[in-house]
């Protein structure tokens, strides 16, 4: 099983271990999974938001070229 095809459950949540096996290489194709927005289910996108919130608080310097995938952007409920 590839670290992409991974199903989060409660059994295997976003680990230490997990963050700290990522390389720019990784990140960069989590990154682009994120810009491509292209998901079977809303839920697997929400899993790689968590998993790049998760490296954007422990590994930043992964992170600093797709950190403006994380920004929340105002709305207007209205």
């Amino acid at each position: 099983m590839t670290l992409f095809n991974m199903e989060f459950t409660s059994e295997n949540k976003i680990s230490e271990d997990l963050v700290n096996s990522f390389d720019e290489e990784m990140t960069f194709e989590l990154a682009k999974r994120l810009e491509e927005d292209n998901y079977m289910t809303p839920f697997d996108g929400l899993r790689d938001w968590h998993l790049l919130r998760a490296l954007a608080i422990n590994r930043p310097e992964l992170t600093s070229n797709y950190i403006h995938l994380l920004d929340q952007e105002p709305f207007d409920e209205n």
